[in-house]
């Protein structure tokens, strides 16, 4: 009975060590921890930065194992998981941020990433990005283009303000960089002048 005592505490103790060497070796890293249908099962998924190279030295993939896949990196950087590209087909590809932390990611028809405060405001500004994207394309077809133009201003500014509220990171970069309030153009003149990027008129510089 002593014995069998002693080897019990002694797995526990196993366990628990392996526990703790785990959650070490994750200090100060991003994990991504994924779900997917398990029909996609032994089939490779990725992680790839959103901008550079995509070259097998920056691209990282595993293969799905009972329906979860796993990523650990240590850099900070913007990224897509998309599966495999024979195997695409019905999944939504995801942005997420690449920060410390533990990112929960599901990968489905509609993809959702949370867990850490980029990801939480990128999983935000997604929702309404989609919502926006459905209301401005149905607008679209009924051929109501001010409404539609009107539908589009509102999310650019949602977008922007969005960003201004975040604190400096990958995610303020990039939502940052969407809609600029401004943009140049030549005109025939050849004059370079800039224009309200929401009004295309002329703005004093």
């Amino acid at each position: 009975m002593r014995q069998l005592l002693l080897l019990t505490m002694t797995a526990t103790m196993a366990v628990l060590l392996a526990g703790c060497e785990r959650r070490e070796s994750l200090e100060g890293k991003c994990h991504i921890v994924g779900t997917i249908p398990q029909q996609y099962n032994d089939k490779r998924i990725f992680l790839v930065p959103l901008t550079g190279p995509k070259t097998a030295e920056y691209v990282d993939s595993v293969e799905v194992k009972d329906g979860r896949f796993e990523f650990v990196k240590d850099t900070v950087m913007m990224a897509k998981i998309v599966m495999d590209y024979h195997y695409r087909l019905g999944l939504q590809p995801l942005l997420v941020v690449v920060e410390p932390g533990e990112v929960r990611v599901s990968i489905d028809s509609i993809s959702h990433a949370v867990g850490t405060q980029q990801n939480d405001s990128l999983e935000r500004w997604k929702q309404v990005t989609e919502a926006h994207n459905r209301e401005f394309a149905a607008l679209r077809r009924t051929d109501q283009r001010e409404a539609a133009d009107s539908v589009h201003r509102v999310y650019k500014q949602f977008t922007r303000r969005l960003a201004g509220n975040l604190p400096e990171g990958v995610l303020r970069d990039f939502l940052s960089g969407l809609y600029p309030l401004t943009y140049k153009k030549k005109l025939p003149d050849g004059r370079v002048v800039t224009m309200n990027a929401d009004t295309n008129e002329e703005v004093a510089d």
